[in-house]
């Protein structure tokens, strides 16, 4: 599953789903990198 997270305040990463961290970040895998940040809330379906 693709999930996308946000590393400061400007740089967004899109990547699969690695794990959700203890303190509510979330890791995700793009290629041979591990990526931690803040997930983006979903959209909501219209």
């Amino acid at each position: 599953m693709h999930r996308t997270i946000t590393m400061g305040s400007c740089v967004s990463v899109q990547g699969m789903f690695v794990r959700t961290l203890s303190d509510g970040r979330v890791e995700v895998r793009v290629g041979d990198r591990i990526f931690v940040g803040t997930p983006v809330s979903q959209a909501a379906a219209a």
